[in-house]
């Protein structure tokens, strides 16, 4: 495999197993230094040790999504490191999990979309950095075709205990806001060298269905592909020169693809505006 991506730098959330680890394991053999940022380095270890048999520079960074001083703290130390941000892969994410964060959120939507909300924003300027040097940099958040679900962001639950038997409801409207993020992240950053990407990763049997109940979740995963299958689009929108001159847009199965038809302007926007009151940054 070419070493393509020598000298640039990769960090991604939730690489201690499934898609998360296959992606960094992909990326690793085509030369990327990689830091992997999750809640346990024990967990992590697997993956750390597979890129380091790749001969890939790798480091953990701890970081839970779900408390909003882990993130700051998180992504501050990644900028302490004044290293250039090539690629931020905003990979982790739960389903059928039920509760709520640290921080005051409906579990699943307070990981998969704030956490990675304020966490994206902040690392902004480490991206603006590996423009300087190479060009270009790129966000990309893995969504799923669970956005198509829904036609709007569920604000009266995102305070609240999740209220579903299930959580998937609350999963499908934080993979909504993945999309919706993308867009108006793209959006701001439209010609600054710096690219932002939604994907669905493949219906894939990776641990994310962990806490779907039984007898749902064999079922739910039996005909599910596997996670190197799942990782083939997060690498594309990280990597390929094809989708390099675009932004803020959605793709499956490596190719850009419509979104949800109820997506607009307005309902992005109103998303980044809320999200940046609940973490406290300017919108």
């Amino acid at each position: 495999m070419p070493k393509d991506l020598a000298g640039k730098t990769v960090l991604i959330t939730g690489a201690n197993t499934g898609i998360g680890q296959a992606t960094a394991v992909s990326l690793a053999k085509r030369g990327a230094r990689l830091f992997l940022a999750g809640r346990s380095r024990e967990r992590t270890e697997e993956t750390l040790a597979l890129v380091r048999e790749l001969g890939a520079e790798v480091e953990f960074m701890a970081l839970d999504l779900g408390d909003l001083d882990s993130v700051r703290a998180c992504a501050e130390a990644y900028l302490a490191k004044d290293l250039p941000l090539d690629v931020l892969i905003a990979n982790a994410g739960l389903a059928g999990q039920k509760g709520m964060t640290k921080s005051g959120f409906e579990l699943t939507f307070g990981v998969n979309h704030v956490g990675h909300y304020l966490f994206c924003r902040l690392l902004v300027d480490a991206c603006r950095a590996a423009v300087e040097v190479r060009g270009s940099a790129r966000i990309v958040i893995v969504s799923s075709r669970a956005h198509y679900k829904v036609d709007a962001v569920a604000y009266d639950s995102i305070r609240k205990p999740t209220a579903t038997p299930t959580g998937l409801p609350e999963y499908q409207s934080s993979k909504l806001a993945n999309v919706l993020f993308a867009d108006a992240l793209g959006r701001r950053l439209k010609g600054s060298g710096i690219t932002t990407y939604s994907l669905h990763p493949g219906v894939i049997a990776s641990s994310i269905w962990r806490s779907v109940p039984w007898p749902i979740r064999p079922i739910l995963t039996f005909f599910m592909d596997s996670n190197e299958d799942g990782a083939k689009t997060s690498v594309y929108c990280a990597t390929s020169p094809e989708c390099a001159d675009e932004t803020g847009r959605y793709y499956d199965s490596e190719k850009r693809r419509d979104w949800n038809a109820a997506i607009t302007e307005e309902m992005a926007e109103e998303l980044w505006n809320r999200t940046a009151e609940w973490v406290g940054l300017p919108a």
